[in-house]
């Protein structure tokens, strides 16, 4: 029976007649070296040099490293007279933590860049222990000259995927690395079984974490009249009296700004205005701490049901597009505050359009009047800004919005603060700012100017008004000459939006650059939009996202054949479409 590169030897000779003619005997190595060789060829991996990204610095205070902490000292202090390193990175390869004892293998290591912040993934490192364990979603055993780069032949690395208990989605691997001319098999058992103890670790945190929750929800229960709320990770509890005040649409948005909440350090309390015309005010009552950050919170809520009395001013404002409640109800309050020429802060996410539905408002009461918009970028120094501010503001009835005023820099603020209490019961003042912002001398020195404030929801709390938003928008950058079908506004509704309007208009944008009039479909769609996960992708992740959707795309949607010119198994292609969710 034929036995795959026996020897250091036959692995070399076989590497370099891969290198010279792009192909090889079958049986001259392991199908899975050779697979990630193929790999490493088609992305154009240097076959004699480490040429390695610094991708950017390990975030250390994650489930992943806390459950692996104990288990990479362990094995480091086992194994601390040998030249053995132990190494945790992330699922694009990123490595997380390094730990060597010998001073000598570490420089070594250091020499290859196989250190903290650097990526191992098969597209930069070629075959690898870490790169081609993360690409098959197996444990891999690479020795010497069964690495593609030539600088690691030098080396052994055994690397075993660390998995999710629930989901199964590869979290990142652990991997051991010592001198190829000292591999043995017991190292890729001891990384095989490193995962797995990283794994139950994983597993008994979240026991611990759900059982927490479950304890910490049942007081609060007992203990509060209103809305009882709790959510950790893939668990989410919620009382009798939420289920009962709320339907299907209110209770996802609720979901959608708790979930916020328990990623915020800065704030603990939020209202959301909902599908159906009522409000509720989410509080934090309790955050579950277990060993690590805590993404675990239960929250009081209390519903507030809209009055049903018509508000004034609640006719159709033409430049605005949206028609769900709390859209309107937000255009309505700015329409009272301009009409009573109050001042106004109107806050939101970054590109949810605040400036924009302040001016389309103030143009719609007095279409005669110039509403003008400050903008820090827009002057060359600061002191141009305040100037500005203060000679739009010298009239007896003026109309101004200072935009992103949680922008400013710090030496603007006490000049501008001077001029606008001069200007106090005149004119018309609107400030826009982030909910996200940090700054306490904004709050200090400019809000308390602002006797109201509005918030404008952001695009997926509002994701009905697609239906007017795209249309308006479309009809603007084409024309009226182009529009979506179906398949292509569901797959709208189904993106999470971060970047809010300002992100739907660059979508648009983009599609009209490849069809610009006629009917458009859900193919013409940028890559981003083909993707619906709801977790930021990293640069690399985006960048493999676009090149799959664009080989779908030429290859007519077969996976086989779009596997193929990227230089993927079917496997992976098909795990990755699902990882990143691609329509």
């Amino acid at each position: 029976m034929v036995k795959h590169a026996d020897t250091p030897v036959d692995a070399e000779h076989a590497r370099e007649q891969f290198l010279s003619t792009g192909a090889l005997r079958p049986d001259a190595v392991a199908s899975s070296v050779l697979n990630s060789w193929q790999r490493s060829r088609e992305l154009h991996v240097h076959p004699d040099r480490v040429e390695l990204p610094y991708l950017r610095d390990p975030d250390t205070d994650t489930p992943l490293m806390h459950a692996a902490a104990p288990v990479l000292r362990r094995i480091a202090e086992d194994l601390s007279d040998q030249a053995v390193s132990v190494v945790l990175t992330s699922p694009d390869g990123l490595v997380l933590d390094r730990i060597a004892a010998d001073t000598e293998f570490e420089r070594i290591l250091d020499d290859v860049r196989l250190a903290r912040g650097y990526s191992y993934a098969e597209e930069f490192a070629g075959t690898n222990g870490i790169g081609t364990a993360l690409e098959t979603g197996r444990p891999a055993f690479i020795r010497g000259s069964e690495h593609y780069v030539g600088t690691l032949g030098k080396l052994a690395c055994a690397g075993s995927p660390i998995r999710e208990p629930v989901t199964r989605r590869i979290l990142g691997v652990i991997d051991l690395t010592c001198w190829a001319r000292q591999a043995d098999p017991l190292l890729f058992v001891l990384a095989k079984s490193a995962g797995s103890q990283i794994e139950d670790r994983l597993r008994a945190m979240n026991n611990e974490t759900e059982t927490a929750l479950l304890d910490a929800y049942l007081k609060q229960s007992r203990r509060y009249p209103g809305g009882v709320l709790a959510i950790g990770g893939d668990v989410v509890l919620m009382n009798r009296y939420l289920r009962q005040a709320l339907d299907a649409a209110d209770q996802t948005v609720l979901l959608d700004h708790a979930a916020e909440l328990t990623r915020s350090s800065f704030t603990s309390t939020t209202v959301a205005h909902l599908p159906s015309g009522a409000s509720v005010k989410i509080s934090a009552a309790e955050r579950i701490i277990v060993g690590v950050r805590s993404d675990s919170v239960v929250f009081h809520v209390s519903v507030h049901v809209a009055d049903s009395v018509p508000v004034r001013g609640s006719q159709h404002i033409p430049r605005l597009a949206g028609r769900s409640s709390s859209f309107r109800r937000s255009a309505q309050q700015v329409e009272r505050c301009y009409r009573d020429r109050e001042w106004v802060v109107i806050e939101g996410e970054r590109g949810s359009g605040r400036t924009y539905l302040g001016s389309s408002v103030a143009h719609f009461v007095t279409p005669e009047r110039a509403v003008t918009v400050l903008r820090i970028g827009d002057f060359d120094c600061p002191e141009s800004f305040v100037a500005a501010f203060e000679s739009e503001t010298d009239s007896a009835d003026f109309a101004v919005i200072v935009a992103d005023v949680d922008e400013l820099p710090d030496e603007v603020l006490n000049p501008l603060a001077a001029v606008i209490q001069t200007r106090a019961g005149r004119g018309w003042i609107a400030a826009t700012t982030s909910t996200e912002r940090d700054s306490q001398l904004v709050d200090l020195l400019l809000l308390p100017f602002f006797t109201h404030t509005v918030t404008v929801p952001a695009l997926r709390h509002r994701i009905e008004d697609l239906q007017e938003l795209v249309p308006m928008l479309l009809n603007e950058l084409s024309r009226g000459e182009a529009r979506m079908d179906g398949e292509a506004m569901r797959q709208l509704a189904k993106l999470p939006w971060p970047g809010n309007v300002a992100q739907l208009r660059h979508v648009l944008t983009e599609t009209l650059r490849r069809q610009r009039s006629g009917v458009i479909g859900v193919d013409k769609l940028p890559a981003e939009c083909r993707s619906v996960t709801r977790r930021k992708l990293t640069r690399l992740e985006a960048m493999e996202r676009d090149a799959i959707v664009r080989s779908l795309s030429e290859n007519d949607g077969n996976k086989a054949e779009a596997a193929a010119a990227l230089g993927m198994s079917r496997a992976t292609i098909y795990r990755k479409i699902k990882d990143y969710g691609i329509a």
